[in-house]
């Protein structure tokens, strides 16, 4: 069985483009500073990539 990962929504996703947003709520994030934990798979890795400035992976 693969790991998890935790991530967490440092910034706020308002301003940002429509596509970002929605990586975001895909993720499972609804507010600031709300950590979730999801598989260590290519796929929410390749997620966390594509906002970076918005995420951080919490170890």
């Amino acid at each position: 069985m693969e790991g998890k990962i935790k991530i967490k929504l440092v910034g706020s996703p308002i301003s940002c483009p429509d596509k970002q947003r929605r990586v975001v709520l895909g993720l499972g994030l609804r507010k600031m500073n709300q950590v979730v934990e999801r598989p260590d798979s290519p796929v929410f890795r390749g997620m966390v990539k594509k906002v970076p400035h918005l995420l951080a992976v919490v170890e």
